[in-house]
């Protein structure tokens, strides 16, 4: 196939994931890969070890037990190294897959490197650059290393339709949802930070939060997030760094859907910087947010855990403003 992308047909199914990978260097300054099998889409294509989020489950565990499974060591995780996301349509599935990705980077604790067989991964190498950029990478991987992608992916021309929120009936009767979403601390000039109050009838219902959303099919965290910061707040931000991933599960959320719901969210922060603050509006009339506010270093100091959701005490605590 040329490098050039192809349209497909919008009959396929769209799906969405989230997934955790391990970027684990040896002594010798090589990769640790593995080749995906002839039961996976691309059989033959490299890419970092890990694979999808199960529900409820902390990514920092998702990249340690995947990891596992398909290289036989033993990882720990040292930090998030990045965060993006990619999509990939497969006609022989029937479906178009997006999926946020999540890098760490870890270090080996121990066990020995091992193959599988029948499995969607069959072996596990550690490679050098130079030997790396002779085989087909995925997309998200060669990014990772610095490396050329081959032009494995089929992607669509227009993402497709999808809702911004959707549950399914779990094994156990009760609806479930895991979503994707980031979120922003933004400061401005005067070291103020700014927050919004969940509006009434929603999860966390007057407490504040952090300003941010659930991310669109096919859209990238960081773009998501300027995006949400103006249509929430009206304020015009710039991404600064990327501080981390909350996992946050509810094991009976309730919302205006007015039924009990398994609720696992995947939360990327980053630090945000607005550099023109204005007085913040919240535009979305009748949405999850009621209102948003400036806080200064003494007045966000005197909110205690309580008033806050979990993603905004964890949030400002790695910024350190808390």
């Amino acid at each position: 196939m040329s490098g050039r992308l192809r349209a497909v047909t919008p009959a396929l199914e769209p799906l969405r994931r989230i997934a955790a990978y391990a970027v684990c260097t040896d002594p010798e300054g090589r990769y640790l890969l593995v080749r995906a099998s002839p039961r996976s889409g691309t059989p033959g294509v490299w890419s970092l070890p890990g694979g999808a989020v199960a529900h409820g489950e902390n990514p920092n565990d998702t990249v340690v037990r995947e990891t596992a499974a398909e290289t036989g060591l033993s990882v720990a995780v040292r930090g998030l190294r990045d965060v993006l996301a990619d999509m990939r349509s497969m006609p022989h599935r029937g479906v178009t897959i997006h999926t946020d990705r999540l890098l760490y980077e870890v270090t080996v604790r121990g066990g020995t490197l091992c193959d599988r067989v029948g499995q969607p991964t069959d072996l596990a190498r550690w490679l050098n650059p130079a030997e790396m950029a002779r085989l087909s990478l995925r997309p998200f991987t060669a990014a990772a290393l610095g490396l050329p992608p081959a032009p494995i992916d089929l992607r669509p021309e227009e993402p497709p339709e999808f809702p911004s929120f959707y549950a399914v009936p779990g094994p156990d009767g009760l609806h479930r949802a895991q979503r994707f979403a980031a979120y922003a601390v933004a400061s401005d000039p005067a070291n103020r930070v700014l927050l919004t109050r969940i509006a009434p009838g929603y999860p966390g219902a007057g407490r504040w939060h952090l300003p941010g959303g659930g991310t669109d099919y096919g859209e990238q965290p960081g773009a998501a997030l300027i995006r949400e910061l103006l249509e929430e707040t009206g304020q015009r931000g710039r991404l600064v760094e990327l501080l981390g991933v909350a996992s946050h599960r509810d094991a009976a959320s309730l919302g205006p859907e007015g039924y009990p719901i398994d609720w696992h969210g995947v939360r990327a922060f980053y630090r945000v910087a607005v550099d023109e603050p204005t007085a913040p509006r919240v535009h979305d009339e009748g949405g999850s947010t009621s209102e948003a506010h400036w806080f200064g270093t003494a007045e966000l100091a005197t909110l205690g855990e309580d008033e806050l959701t979990e993603v905004t005490a964890e949030a400002t605590r790695a910024a350190r403003l808390r």
